[in-house]
């Protein structure tokens, strides 16, 4: 099993710069110009030929672009082609990371859309901290002060919402808290996206048929680390992390698709099974400590739920989910509902 470290192994930072300029240019000036505007975090071609945008106070917009099949085509296979990637009919599916930019690019072709479709996100240029979040009316003092404390206590986090809620944004704020810390961080990924200072940090990445996200969190484990963030959780693996999370390696953080705290829970179940036909409720409810749901996009963007778990109910054998406060009559303040 192989090991994919984040760093740049391309000879030649002259020779990827070059490329990089190249792929840029060949994009086309609407979609190259889009990528340069910081007030857009996503570029989308699809089958109709139009491109839309996601911009950060707006969110989805159309454009007034319209690029031929050809060109569509043009650009998924070029793509490929700088990322070393094979794609024709039998593989019409190219999911890469544009060299040197970063930008997180999915592209399908002919046969699985009816023309070429890609998506290009950008990664998050700044952390937005959790003053940030507070100031911008996203979150409260007090919700602020609950993720913050949870971090320090080394809480066990997951920031759940639908697509394009924010919630890798959210991490990255909680990952500024992380390095404030001595902790070592073993932070493990599909794309690059998730940003951490910490001055201890080891970055894992998946690469297809070389190293899933299960065999980077048991490799993590022997890496001794104090924390394992992950990016997403969304399959087999979530067995492995909890595990990892519940003995000897709390304070990990990770994001999920869920719309309600309770919610994230049974979708955890749902990725357990995957590789587990008894859920092992009890471990999820003993290593979960808090949940955050966001909600809407652009300016309507919302930490919309804020709740820790509190066991399971010896009558219903459900999970018990109380609200996060955070205790302001205390001089030493501490997380309500959580054990020092």
């Amino acid at each position: 099993m192989g090991i994919i470290v984040a760093t740049n192994h391309q000879p030649g930072r002259e020779a990827v710069s070059r490329g990089s300029r190249m792929l840029r240019t060949a994009l086309g000036p609407a979609i190259a110009g889009f990528l340069e505007d910081p007030a857009i975090v996503e570029v989308m071609l699809n089958p109709d030929g139009r491109l839309w945008v996601d911009r950060l106070k707006e969110g989805l917009c159309a454009t007034d672009e319209i690029l031929i099949p050809a060109d569509g085509d043009r650009i998924v296979r070029l793509v490929a082609h700088h990322v070393g990637a094979e794609v024709h009919a039998g593989r019409p599916r190219v999911s890469a990371e544009l060299p040197e930019t970063g930008e997180r690019f999915e592209g399908l072709l002919p046969p699985v859309v009816a023309a070429p479709t890609f998506a290009i996100r950008k990664p998050a240029v700044a952390v937005f901290t959790l003053g940030d979040y507070v100031a911008s009316g996203i979150m409260t003092d007090s919700q602020a002060e609950v993720l913050r404390l949870a971090v320090e206590k080394r809480k066990n986090v997951l920031v759940a919402g639908g697509t394009s809620t924010g919630k890798t944004t959210l991490v990255n704020a909680l990952l500024a808290e992380v390095a404030k810390t001595a902790d070592r961080v073993v932070l493990i990924e599909d794309t690059r996206e998730l940003q951490c200072a910490a001055p201890n940090l080891v970055a894992l990445r998946t690469k297809d048929g070389v190293a899933s996200l299960s065999d980077l969190v048991k490799s993590s484990l022997r890496l001794r680390p104090d924390r394992i963030p992950i990016g997403e959780v969304r399959g087999a693996e979530a067995l492995d992390l909890l595990k990892a999370w519940g003995t000897g390696h709390p304070g990990g953080i990770g994001t999920i698709h869920a719309s309600t705290t309770l919610g994230t829970l049974r979708r955890l179940e749902q990725l357990v099974q995957e590789a587990v036909v008894t859920v092992p409720r009890a471990l999820i409810a003993e290593t979960i400590d808090l949940i955050a749901v966001l909600a809407g996009r652009g300016s309507a963007r919302r930490l919309v739920e804020i709740a820790l778990v509190d066991g399971l109910d010896p009558a219903s054998g459900d999970y018990r989910m109380i609200e996060a406060k955070h205790d302001t009559n205390r001089e030493s303040p501490v997380l309500l509902g959580v054990p020092e």
